[in-house]
Parts: C-alpha cells; structure tokens; sequence
C-alpha cells in the first residue's frame, strides 16, 4: 500500500500539478506539498526542505489560510514559483526525490518543524517591506522563516 502511495505521488510529481480543491486525496496533497518543496527549497538540503513542507502544513492548520495542502500551494502567489512563468516541471531527479521525501515525512509527522510554526519565508537575499510586523523564527538554506 505504501509503495503505491509513493508510486502515485511520483508519478504525479513528474509533470505540473493540477491542484485539486477540497477533494484532494493523500496522493494529491503529497504530490502538490512535493511541488512546493522541490521549488522552494531545490539545492538548499533537507533541512530546508523540511522547512518549506512545515510552512506549508503550518498554512494549512491557520485560520488565515486555506484548508488543503494543494489549496495553501494554489493560494494567488503566496509561492513566488507559481506566478514567474516557467515551467512547473520538477526536472532533477535527486531534488524530486528529496522534495517527496521531505513531503511524505512531514504528513506522516515523522519529522519535527524546524521553522517554529512558520507561516511565511522569503529569500534571505531580499527584505521584503511585510518582515517587521512578523516573529522571526528561524534561517534555514537561505531563507528566512518568520510566524
């Protein structure tokens, strides 16, 4: 069972994906969650993308955010990924397998938040004008984490 779970959320993690609404089912939320973390955190480390995954789970539990992993990631361009225009396809091999490592781990709660309860993050290469208001928790493979 399993391995068909991971067999489903790889397939599905090989091309864009079509983000699903309240519906989604395990494999759908793991293969957007992998989407997420593979752009988010691609050639930063685990731990990073760890990061990226508890963001993401973090959103989906506030009130502020929506109740789906896929509708957290679909939510207008809260992930700079989905709104600069290239591909979506999730083209190197090793960062697809550790993003869907990172993802599968964290929805089964076998890896701890090293984010703190981050809501939001951004490059630490940038200083975007919304930081102040926010709790810095955390830097992690060159991003900032604040809650």
């Amino acid at each position: 069972m399993r391995l068909t779970l991971i067999a489903a959320a790889l397939a599905a993690a090989l091309a864009p994906v079509a983000h699903a609404g309240p519906a989604a089912t395990k494999p759908q939320a793991v293969a957007c969650l992998a989407e997420a973390v593979y752009f988010e955190s691609r050639g930063k480390g685990d731990t990073a993308a760890l990061a990226v995954a508890n963001v993401v789970l973090n959103r989906r539990e506030h009130q502020e955010f929506p109740g789906t992993i896929c509708a957290v990631i679909a939510d207008g361009c809260e992930f700079s990924y989905r709104c600069d225009g290239r591909s979506d396809a999730l083209r190197d091999p090793e960062e697809r397998a550790r993003a869907l490592r990172a993802a599968e781990e964290v929805l089964a709660g076998e890896a701890p938040d090293p984010t703190h309860g981050a809501l939001f993050f951004h490059s630490a290469a940038v200083e975007p004008g919304w930081f102040a208001s926010r709790t810095r928790t955390a830097e992690i493979g060159g991003n900032v984490f604040y809650r």
